[in-house]
């Protein structure tokens, strides 16, 4: 008498290898309050496709700004948040700012300045960056949200800001300096590859205060323990 069949075992779960394993999760938070992002539109992507692709460029010309509009005093009342800058030394740099080193990215701004040039400015004094753009009364939209914006550095006309999203590459920079509440250095070789030439990805971060001055004008001035001359940085976002 044949005996009765056994149903085969089942098959032990498969295991993913080593290589497969996914990236470190992003840990960063939402702010607590509204994202200053919006969905990009095609036309934006495409302005920010063509930005990329111009030459960093120092007009020899001054334009000097209305001085209603920069305050060489600092300015206290507002709310304390962390501005990172980082970029490579003579590519654009990019300033973020986060509620926290633990939040996601309210705003980060992509300027026509190489990195290197930006932090050499700011260690021999105060720096005043003014990013203007123009009113535009029929657009209900938040100035966090202007995409495109004319630069000025300490007066003088220094080619264009780009708001825009944060990137996965964005998004792990900010992960990797997530416990690191002021300070300047270079990313680790493992989270940003050098460039061709050797250059590696700097950063600095510090606290800023966040200062609303209406619906067309914010202002953030960097908070400097070291000095009583007040900040080194600041930035000042203002419609016309």
């Amino acid at each position: 008498m044949a005996e009765p069949r056994k149903s085969p075992s089942p098959a032990p779960p498969l295991r993913s290898s080593p290589q497969s394993s996914p990236l470190p999760a992003i840990s960063l938070q939402p702010s607590p309050k509204r994202s200053g992002f919006s969905k990009p539109t095609k036309l934006l992507r495409q302005v920010r496709s063509v930005f990329r692709t111009l030459p960093i460029l120092s007009p020899a010309c001054r334009i000097p700004l209305n001085g209603s509009r920069l305050h060489d005093g600092y300015v206290h009342g507002g709310a304390r948040i962390t501005g990172t800058i980082f970029g490579y030394r003579k590519s654009r740099v990019n300033l973020v700012f986060q509620e926290s080193p633990r939040c996601l990215p309210i705003l980060i701004l992509e300027l026509a300045i190489p990195t290197g040039k930006l932090l050499q400015d700011m260690g021999q004094g105060l720096v005043r960056l003014a990013l203007e753009c123009e009113k535009r009364p029929s657009e209900k939209r938040k100035i966090l949200e202007e995409p495109i914006w004319t630069l000025y550095c300490n007066g003088r006309k220094s080619g264009y800001g780009v708001r825009r999203d944060p990137s996965s590459e964005d998004m792990k920079i900010m992960q990797t300096l997530n416990a690191v509440s002021m300070g300047a250095g270079v990313i680790p070789a493992e989270e940003a590859a050098e460039t061709a030439d050797g250059d590696q990805l700097t950063y600095m971060r510090a606290y800023f205060e966040r200062v609303t001055g209406s619906k067309d004008s914010e202002t953030f001035y960097m908070m400097n323990p070291d000095s009583n001359n007040g900040a080194e940085l600041s930035v000042f976002l203002v419609r016309i």
